[in-house]
């Protein structure tokens, strides 16, 4: 026992030492922004609520430091278009925690704070009609930045989430090296969709007027404005980005991606106890695994699982398929193909999605 006992205060004792550490290179990051005369500033992304009498936003942003005047709620900055984007860069903007922003929506104003990360999730009571709606986020004396979110209609019976990595870019990430450079090297506009699931997506997304479309992603918050930008030029259907906040937390040396996926899932489905969610993932990682733990939960809320299907030596590097899952699931139908336009045909013949015209059936 005691040496049991031994063995969790040592571990404690890294946990503290790695949240120390990060929090001091923080401090050094936040220190030598400042010197180089940057101010606090605010990065918003894309946000999901739900109309009705009781009616209420989540809202998502992060407090960086950046150079006075910068745009960075612009998804479409000159800049990045002429010069491109390395991956990398977007994990250099050193984030404020802890820092007062006032949230305006619909005439009302809300005080709220930033995170340790710098990241701001915040729910918050208002009623809007379903739709597009802007959102202003303020800091000191600045001029407000406009973010969006996207209100569900509380009669809402369909919606989407869709995994990004091998489901919506191509990262290869069941090839670590691969998955780094795709990541963090290259230029973002290099990076390549997977084939057909745009139009299978934007299809789904049609047949069902006014279904949110919710991207559920273990990538960090650093990269939302190069997926939103990437995903806007390859038109896949418009939805807020659920990522995360990579480093150490309380308990662990690192965030749970898994963890990530897990409890969003389950907010989603306390949150909307109607809709009935297609889950879209790959056989890379454990969107399986996660999907069919979660319909087994909530059997109710689930119109069907579809798994992108990697190729066979993307499959062997990630650890193999293991098609015994699909029979965990009762009353949950599975749909297990390689591209967009097979899923989507898989669908149609579920009766969940019109067939596709000739031009877009695979088989033609």
């Amino acid at each position: 026992m005691m040496k049991d006992g031994k063995k969790q205060h040592t571990k404690r004792a890294h946990k503290e030492f790695a949240l120390a550490l990060e929090d001091r290179w923080q401090d050094f990051r936040l220190k030598m922004s400042q010197r180089r005369g940057d101010k606090v500033a605010v990065v918003p992304y894309r946000g999901y609520g739900r109309s009705g009498e009781n009616g209420w936003v989540r809202v998502f942003a992060r407090v960086v430091m950046a150079k006075p005047g910068s745009r960075l709620e612009d998804l479409h900055l000159p800049a990045v278009v002429e010069e491109g984007v390395r991956g990398w860069r977007h994990f250099i903007s050193p984030t404020v925690a802890e820092y007062p922003v006032t949230i305006r929506i619909n005439g009302a104003t809300y005080d709220v704070y930033s995170d340790r990360g710098g990241v701001i999730d915040e729910r918050l009571a208002v009623n809007l009609e379903p739709g597009w709606h802007h959102v202003e986020f303020i800091v000191d004396d600045s001029e407000p930045v406009s973010g969006h979110v996207f209100m569900v209609n509380e009669k809402q019976k369909h919606g989407i989430i869709c995994d990004v990595d091998d489901t919506v870019v191509v990262t290869m990430l069941p090839r670590p090296l691969l998955a780094a450079w795709n990541s963090f090297v290259i230029d973002e506009h290099a990076r390549v969709p997977t084939p057909g699931m745009a139009v299978f997506l934007d299809r789904f997304a049609t047949a069902h007027p006014g279904a949110p479309t919710l991207y559920l992603s273990t990538g960090a918050w650093n990269t939302n404005r190069a997926l939103s930008r990437f995903m806007a030029r390859n038109l896949f259907p418009d939805g807020p980005l659920l990522l995360t906040d990579w480093g150490p937390v309380e308990g662990r040396w690192f965030r749970s991606g898994i963890q990530h996926k897990v409890d969003n899932l389950r907010r989603l489905a306390r949150e909307f106890p109607d809709i009935s969610w297609l889950l879209v993932g790959d056989d890379g990682q454990k969107d399986p695994n996660i999907y069919a733990e979660f319909a087994r939960r909530y059997p109710d809320n689930v119109s069907a699982i579809v798994i992108r299907q990697l190729t066979p030596s993307e499959a062997a590097l990630a650890g193999g398929r293991n098609a015994a899952i699909m029979n965990t699931t009762p009353g949950v139908p599975w749909v297990y193909e390689p591209d967009g336009g097979r899923i989507a045909a898989r669908l149609a013949a579920l009766g969940l999605m019109p067939e596709a015209p000739d031009a877009l059936h695979p088989d033609h």
